[in-house]
């Protein structure tokens, strides 16, 4: 019987990276479309960079629609309102220019103007019937990696949690990754985009893995994989220096350029083999706390490792390695694997506990039912969930205990 592990990748048919490379955007839309709608927000809205870019689309022939009113955490009634703004405008491409928010607006979009609506009917996984228009994604964080995954991340006030539409279609075209973009982010948002793509990396590299049997077609999410694995390992190795760096020293356009990244490996890595854990019980919590998605897996990610290290003592032990750690045996590994994640997150300014961003005792149960809903991320865990799991998890996150029984 053959020992080669299976893989999977599905990713854009382009990929730039490099500073100064968002001046590239015009030739590469002017190949794909003549219209082109650009989703942003009021951040961008008045840019340098934005004028630029959106001169640079005109000066090849494209004409451009901008929208400017995308909102954080990108409200379902906010993605219908720029349909319906946009809907007898002739647009043949999507561009995203900014934060996850911006890049996912741009996918919702360009599936509602290929196929219509209502958005809800293409909730869950592979419900989007065919291919939607093209869509180039140029991020402005480094963080949520949407600029390479089949994911659109949305909330719908009707269902209190954050919901997600996931299929192939939506990977984009093309991603322009230029690091100059991300220069100007603040620092606290800076440190939750990166907080987002640690845990992207480390709950890829350590998800379910399912027999080979399982066809790519049967789920978008397969869990870890031979190809996920290295985008996950290339990740941490660049992400553990370059983020306290960019954190640091906001200037330091090497280390933006290498959490940048990490950030793209990480959405290669997640695009194929999902999250888990964290990200499942950051919907709750981030719907009752209103944090920032990359500050509430920021906080759960420790506590999360902890619980499923007996299920991954090889690949937390790897991470200790990638980490710079060493110790004389693999459990002694794993665990300071675990503490050196913690002490990035830690050096980022990213909260210690569910208390300290505002979550009551009161409500630790709420959360840990919560967490179940979404199956797709509940399953991907390579440990067990149910409500006592998830009950362990968020109490030893809101008590800081990292030191549930190993």
């Amino acid at each position: 019987m053959s020992t080669v592990s299976p893989g999977l990748l599905r990713a854009p048919r382009t990929v730039i990276f490099g500073p100064g490379q968002r001046q590239v955007l015009g030739r590469q839309v002017a190949g794909i479309g003549k219209t082109a709608l650009v989703c942003t927000d009021r951040r961008l809205a008045g840019s340098p960079e934005l004028a630029i870019m959106i001169e640079d689309l005109s000066d090849h022939g494209v004409s451009v629609a901008v929208w400017s009113e995308t909102e954080a955490e990108l409200p379902s009634e906010n993605i219908a309102t720029c349909h319906a703004a946009m809907a007898d405008r002739g647009i043949d491409v999507v561009i995203g220019i900014g934060g996850g928010s911006c890049l996912d607006m741009a996918k919702a979009v360009a599936l509602l103007l290929a196929h219509g609506g209502p958005l809800d009917r293409y909730y869950g996984e592979y419900a989007v019937p065919g291919p939607v228009l093209p869509i180039v994604a140029v991020p402005t964080t480094a963080g949520t990696g949407s600029e390479a995954t089949p994911v659109c991340v949305l909330t719908d006030a009707r269902r209190e949690l954050k919901t997600g539409i996931s299929s192939p279609e939506l990977i984009p075209t093309i991603a322009i990754c230029d690091p100059e973009l991300t220069v100007s982010c603040p620092t606290a948002l800076t440190a939750s985009a990166g907080a987002d793509a640690l845990t992207h990396l480390v709950e890829s590299f350590t998800a379910i893995r399912r027999p080979a049997t399982v066809l790519s077609e049967q789920r978008v999410f397969i869990g870890k994989n031979a190809i996920s694995d290295h985008y996950a390992r290339w990740g941490l190795q660049l992400i553990a220096t370059a983020l306290p760096a960019a954190v640091e020293d906001p200037s330091d356009l090497a280390a933006r350029a290498d959490t940048m990244l990490a950030a793209n490996a990480g959405g290669f890595a997640l695009g194929v083999a999902g999250t888990a854990a964290a990200h499942a019980l950051q919907y709750p919590i981030g719907a009752i706390t209103h944090t920032p998605h990359g500050v509430g897996v920021g906080v759960l990610l420790p506590y999360v490792m902890r619980f499923n290290v007996p299920e991954r003592v090889g690949e937390f032990a790897e991470i200790g390695r990638l980490l710079g750690q060493s110790a004389d045996s693999e459990r002694e590994l794993a665990l300071k694997g675990i503490e050196a994640v913690d002490a990035i997150l830690t050096k980022i300014g990213i909260p210690k506990t569910l208390a300290d961003i505002g979550l009551t005792e009161d409500r630790l149960e709420y959360v840990a039912e919560q967490g179940l809903v979404s199956k797709r991320l509940a399953e991907n865990n390579p440990r067990p969930l149910d409500v006592d799991a998830m009950r362990q998890i968020v109490t030893a996150a809101y008590r800081g205990d990292l030191t549930l029984p190993f």
